[in-house]
C-alpha cells in the first residue's frame, strides 16, 4: 500500500499495520497487535484527536467508506514528549467474515513527516543539467568583469574605489555560488564502503562547534550498537553538515537565547522502500540519523518544496544546499524526510547497513 495502513478487528483492536503505518505512528505492529487503537494501554505511546470510534462505529453498522481530514495524531517519542501529524483518515470495512475496518492515513504534507521522493528525484536531475549550462556560461566572463574592476579601481581615487572593490566582492559571491550550483554537475557513482556513522557525525559535531555552531548546543544522542552503514562517508559529511548550519542558522534567526541541535542514532528494522525491478524486496533502511532543532520551524508556503532547487526560507539564502542533500541522498539509494512545526524541525536520514 502507498500510505499507512492499519487493520482493527471487529472490537476495534489492532489486527495488522504496514510498514509505512509503523513509521507514521512510530509504534510497532508486534508490540501493538490485539490492543484497543483508543484504548488506555496506547495513550503513552498514541493519542488520536477527535477520536476515530465514531467513524469505526459508522464502518460497522453498514457504511461502505468514510474520510476525516484534520485527525490530528499526538505521537510519543522516548524521551516522554510527543509531535503531532495531521492526516485524513480513510475509513471502510474489513474483507473478513468476522467484521472490522481498514483505516488508510493519508498524512498531510505540511503537518507530518514528508518524504523526499519521486518529485526531489526529478528536481535534482534537473539541477544537474542546469549546473553544467551556468559553470560554463557564466564563469568566464565573470572573471574578465572581476579583472576589469580590479585594474579599474587601482587608477581611482580613495573615495571612489568602494564601488569598484563592491563589483570584485560580489563577483566572488557569484563564484562561491557557481561553485555549489557545480557540484550538481557531479554524477559520478558515491564510493560506498562500511563506516562507523558516529564517526562520521563526531566530525561534524567538532567542525560545527569550532564554526558555525559557536553559541549553539549540539548534543549528541547516540545508539552505539549500531552496525556499520554503507556509505561515501566524505558525501554525508557534507549532507549531515549542511543539515546542522541550516539549523543553527534557524536557531540565530529565533532569538537571542541559544538554541540546541541534537543529533540522534536509532534503529529501525521496519523502514523498507518500495520494491522494484532492481530490488524485488524492496530495500532496507534501518539505520535512521535525525539532525533536530528547537527553532522557528520551516515556513509553511515552502515546506513541501525545500528539496527542490533555488528554494529557500531565508534572505540571501541560495536555496541550494538541500537539493544537494536530497541528491545525494538519492545517489546513496537511501531516503530523507522532513518534520516541522514551530519549536521543532526534524530531517530524519534513512540509510542501509554495510
Amino acid at each position: 500500500m502507498p500510505l499507512p495502513a492499519i487493520i482493527l478487528d471487529a472490537q476495534g483492536r489492532i489486527a495488522a499495520m504496514n510498514d509505512l503505518a509503523e513509521a507514521f505512528l512510530n509504534i510497532s505492529c508486534r508490540s501493538s497487535l490485539g490492543l484497543a487503537i483508543e484504548g488506555a494501554d496506547m495513550l503513552k505511546r498514541l493519542r488520536v484527536v477527535p477520536p476515530l470510534a465514531t467513524l469505526v462505529e459508522r464502518v460497522a453498522s453498514g457504511h461502505d467508506a468514510l474520510h476525516r481530514a484534520g485527525i490530528r495524531f499526538e505521537i510519543g517519542d522516548r524521551s516522554g514528549g510527543h509531535s503531532d501529524r495531521i492526516a485524513t483518515v480513510h475509513a471502510g470495512p474489513a474483507p473478513s467474515p468476522a467484521g472490522g475496518t481498514v483505516l488508510m492515513i493519508a498524512p498531510d504534507g505540511g503537518g507530518g513527516w514528508l518524504g523526499q521522493g519521486q518529485a526531489a528525484r526529478s528536481a535534482a536531475r534537473s539541477a544537474i543539467g542546469m549546473s553544467e549550462m551556468l559553470a560554463h556560461e557564466i564563469r568566464n566572463p565573470l572573471a574578465g568583469i572581476r579583472g576589469a574592476a580590479q585594474l579599474i579601481g587601482m587608477n581611482l581615487r580613495p573615495e571612489d574605489r568602494d564601488l569598484a572593490d563592491l563589483i570584485v566582492a560580489e563577483s566572488r559571491r557569484i563564484v562561491d555560488l557557481l561553485d555549489q550550483v557545480e557540484r550538481f554537475g557531479d554524477s559520478s557513482a558515491p564510493r560506498l564502503a562500511p563506516f562507523n556513522l558516529h564517526d562520521v557525525l563526531e566530525r561534524v559535531r567538532r567542525s560545527a562547534l569550532l564554526g558555525f555552531g559557536e553559541g549553539v548546543r549540539i548534543v549528541p544522542d547516540y545508539d552505539p550498537s549500531l552496525p556499520p552503514a554503507l556509505i561515501d562517508a566524505d558525501q554525508m559529511v557534507q549532507v549531515f553538515l549542511n543539515l546542522v548550519k541550516n539549523a543553527a542558522e534557524a536557531i540565530r534567526r529565533a532569538g537571542d537565547e541559544p538554541g540546541t541541535i541534537r543529533i540522534r542514532t536509532c534503529y529501525d528494522g521496519a523502514l523498507r522502500l518500495a520494491p522494484s525491478p532492481a530490488e524485488p524486496q524492496g530495500r532496507s533502511l534501518p539505520l535512521q540519523v535525525e539532525i533536530e532543532d528547537d527553532g522557528p520551524g520551516i515556513p509553511g508556503p515552502i515546506v513541501e518544496q525545500v528539496f527542490e532547487p533555488f528554494v529557500s526560507g531565508r534572505e540571501n539564502g541560495t536555496g541550494l544546499g538541500l537539493a544537494l542533500v536530497s541528491k545525494i541522498v538519492t545517489d546513496h539509494g537511501a531516503w530523507i524526510a522532513l518534520e516541522t512545526r514551530p519549536g521543532r524541525t526534524v530531517f530524519r536520514i534513512s540509510l542501509p547497513k554495510a
